[in-house]
């Protein structure tokens, strides 16, 4: 894995990049004490894990994530705990506390190479041919700090939650959450097997139990709202039907 350390402290710097070197499967692309040093390198070399303190002047290593538009996996390092509830609505694969020993951090790189791993695996092979007409029956998604397989006939619904979604499935009683947005999730998932019937709502449409005017229910019992307008979609769903 191809790495980029940042610290505004020299001292802490090397010592980050002297424990990277002593981890077989890292590779240490540049040490940065400035994270617009840090931005310029990534826009010329690939980097696949980030190490970055916090509180730095200029722009905080939060600042710095939040920023990015292709985000890499990230380790937070740093001397304050009160920021470990902030890095994880930016999916931080851990967060380590000065000073850090050799065997927590080698745990938090080897955490951060099994999810490297696992996204190359998706991009290897994304799915499987459902059919004939080649769609992909799966997809994976990001779930604390794994990459969690969903099967599209598994899928009852799906509730957009602001930066967030809940996919509901048939195969267990708690949803999974990931940051994700509606829009982008709906790519993966193909009509008319799916509709949108709210802005905060997707559903799978074999589930449909029932419909009222403003109102749908699915085969288990939930019942969900129908955005005004959406109902001309979910009308012509029902009539291409009978």
């Amino acid at each position: 894995m191809r790495c980029l350390a940042i610290d505004d402290e020299p001292l802490a710097l090397t010592l980050l990049a002297d424990n990277i070197s002593k981890v077989p499967f890292l590779e240490l692309v540049a040490s940065c004490t400035d994270p617009f040093k840090a931005i310029e390198i990534m826009q010329k070399e690939p980097v696949d894990l980030i190490f970055t303190d916090i509180q730095m002047p200029g722009l905080t290593g939060l600042q710095f994530i939040e920023g990015l538009v292709s985000r890499p996996i990230v380790i937070l390092i740093t001397a304050y705990k009160q920021y470990a509830l902030q890095s994880y609505d930016l999916d931080v694969v851990d967060y380590l506390i000065k000073p850090v020993s050799l065997d927590r951090f080698i745990k938090a790189c080897n955490k951060a190479h099994e999810l490297f791993q696992l996204k190359n695996a998706m991009i290897a092979a994304p799915g499987q041919n459902a059919a004939a007409t080649g769609t992909v029956d799966y997809f994976f998604v990001n779930v604390g700090y794994s990459l969690e397989k969903v099967v599209l006939q598994d899928i009852l619904y799906i509730e957009g939650l602001r930066s967030y979604i809940n996919i509901h499935l048939l195969s267990q009683p708690q949803p999974l959450l990931t940051r994700a947005s509606m829009k982008s999730i709906e790519a993966y998932l193909p009509a008319p097997a799916f509709i949108r019937i709210h802005k905060s709502y997707i559903i799978a449409t074999r589930q449909i139990k029932r419909m009222k005017k403003n109102e749908l229910t699915l085969l288990n019992g939930t019942e969900l709202p129908i955005g005004e307008i959406y109902r001309p979609a979910i009308d012509d769903l029902i009539k291409n039907q009978l």
